[in-house]
């Protein structure tokens, strides 16, 4: 694949953003009719006793149950993150893979005004698509930048470093990238722990290709050489890597 540099958007406080005690996260209830054999509700929590959230005992319990997350939410094969006609869900299984792991990423969003309201202390309800909509993969990556320091999110600046803390730490690895014409998807992966199985691809000792989970056009458990670097795509204006412990 051939190399582009990426820019990272000029946002306010995008390299050293300061949390803002202010921001409120949006929390919609899980839904009867969120599941992973259906294609509705996928801006709800998944309501399933049978999906294991992350457990936070030691690393080793970190690990093993994430491993267990993707075996359960198995983006390759349930309904909900399947590709359709008009769109893909990396989005989706990005937030499910966060919310079970117990860390927030948002799936919707404040509107403009809402936001305007919250930043001010003025209690606002979550009201789907009136007070808070949707939010996408080109909006996460600016979401992040901007928000992400407020929830946890610490900005990294390599792959080799994201897989190495999520490896060590058993912690949350973010890869979101910025589409370069606007409208069309960006793309959002989990960088996931390496196993026995499922290896990073290193060059020299160093990450090139981290562990990731998908949903896309095509959807992976686990990969890593298979998309090669795909945030270096000329189809993308900028790309950010986050962690959460």
């Amino acid at each position: 694949m051939e190399k582009h540099t990426l820019s990272v958007a000029s946002l306010p406080l995008e390299d050293n953003a300061i949390p803002n005690s202010q921001i409120k996260k949006v929390d919609l209830l899980p839904d009867p009719e969120s599941r992973l054999d259906s294609m509705e509700m996928k801006e709800k929590p998944l309501m399933d006793p049978g999906i294991p959230f992350r457990d936070l005992t030691s690393v080793a319990s970190k690990k093993e149950s994430i491993a267990h997350l993707i075996d359960k939410l198995d983006v390759e094969n349930n309904l909900r993150y399947q590709r359709t006609v008009e769109d893909t869900y990396c989005n989706v299984y990005s937030y499910d893979y966060c919310y079970f792991s117990k860390v927030y990423l948002p799936t919707v969003w404040w509107t403009p005004e809402s936001l305007e309201k919250v930043l001010q202390g003025q209690e606002v309800e979550v009201v789907f698509e009136q007070t808070v909509d949707r939010i996408y993969s080109s909006a996460l990556h600016d979401w992040f930048l901007q928000w992400g320091a407020s929830f946890g999110w610490k900005r990294m600046s390599t792959v080799d470093e994201m897989q190495n803390k999520v490896n060590a730490n058993g912690g949350i690895g973010i890869i979101c990238a910025k589409r370069r014409e606007k409208g069309l998807s960006g793309h959002i992966v989990p960088v996931v722990p390496e196993t026995a199985l499922h290896k990073a691809y290193r060059e020299n000792g160093i990450v090139v290709y981290p562990l990731q989970s998908q949903a896309g056009k095509l959807n992976y458990n686990y990969f890593a050489e298979v998309r090669k670097d795909w945030w270096n795509d000329e189809l993308y204006s900028s790309c950010v890597l986050y962690y959460h412990e």
